[in-house]
Protein backbone atom coordinates (compact mmCIF):
# COMPACT_ATOMS: atom_id res chain seq x y z
CA UNK A 1 0.00 0.00 0.00
CA UNK A 2 1.36 3.44 -0.96
CA UNK A 3 2.09 6.01 1.71
CA UNK A 4 0.10 9.25 1.42
CA UNK A 5 2.39 12.18 0.66
CA UNK A 6 1.97 15.63 2.19
CA UNK A 7 1.37 18.25 -0.47
CA UNK A 8 2.51 21.86 -0.40
CA UNK A 9 -0.34 24.29 0.24
CA UNK A 10 -0.51 26.18 -3.08
CA UNK A 11 -1.94 29.41 -1.65
CA UNK A 12 0.83 29.57 0.92
CA UNK A 13 3.48 28.96 -1.70
CA UNK A 14 2.20 31.87 -3.79
CA UNK A 15 1.95 34.36 -0.92
CA UNK A 16 4.93 33.68 1.32
CA UNK A 17 8.67 33.44 0.64
CA UNK A 18 10.87 31.43 2.97
CA UNK A 19 14.27 33.07 3.50
CA UNK A 20 17.49 31.18 4.17
CA UNK A 21 17.56 32.58 7.71
CA UNK A 22 14.22 30.86 8.39
CA UNK A 23 12.14 34.05 8.46
CA UNK A 24 9.09 34.43 6.23
CA UNK A 25 8.59 37.36 3.85
CA UNK A 26 5.25 38.43 2.37
CA UNK A 27 3.65 41.26 0.41
CA UNK A 28 1.03 43.43 2.06
CA UNK A 29 -2.50 43.28 0.72
CA UNK A 30 -4.51 46.21 -0.59
CA UNK A 31 -2.14 47.67 -3.18
CA UNK A 32 -3.57 45.93 -6.24
CA UNK A 33 -6.32 48.29 -7.35
CA UNK A 34 -8.56 51.17 -6.20
CA UNK A 35 -5.47 53.11 -5.13
CA UNK A 36 -6.77 56.54 -6.19
CA UNK A 37 -8.75 56.87 -2.96
CA UNK A 38 -5.81 55.80 -0.77
CA UNK A 39 -3.21 58.22 0.55
CA UNK A 40 0.18 58.36 -1.19
CA UNK A 41 1.95 57.50 2.06
CA UNK A 42 -0.29 54.46 2.49
CA UNK A 43 0.39 53.20 -1.05
CA UNK A 44 4.15 53.74 -0.56
CA UNK A 45 4.09 51.72 2.66
CA UNK A 46 2.08 48.93 0.99
CA UNK A 47 4.89 48.47 -1.55
CA UNK A 48 7.32 47.37 1.17
CA UNK A 49 7.63 43.69 1.94
CA UNK A 50 6.88 42.59 5.50
CA UNK A 51 8.40 39.91 7.67
CA UNK A 52 6.08 37.49 9.43
CA UNK A 53 6.23 37.39 13.23
CA UNK A 54 8.02 34.52 14.95
CA UNK A 55 4.75 33.09 16.33
CA UNK A 56 3.04 33.12 12.92
CA UNK A 57 6.15 31.66 11.26
CA UNK A 58 5.94 28.63 13.54
CA UNK A 59 2.28 28.17 12.61
CA UNK A 60 3.04 28.30 8.89
CA UNK A 61 6.08 26.03 9.20
CA UNK A 62 3.96 22.95 8.48
CA UNK A 63 2.84 24.34 5.12
CA UNK A 64 6.07 26.04 4.12
CA UNK A 65 8.45 23.17 4.93
CA UNK A 66 7.02 21.27 2.01
CA UNK A 67 7.94 24.08 -0.40
CA UNK A 68 11.63 23.16 -0.44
Amino acid sequence: MKKIKQKTHRGTKKNFILRNSGSVKYKKKGSGHLTSKKATKRIRNLRKAQELSKADSKRLKRLIDRMR
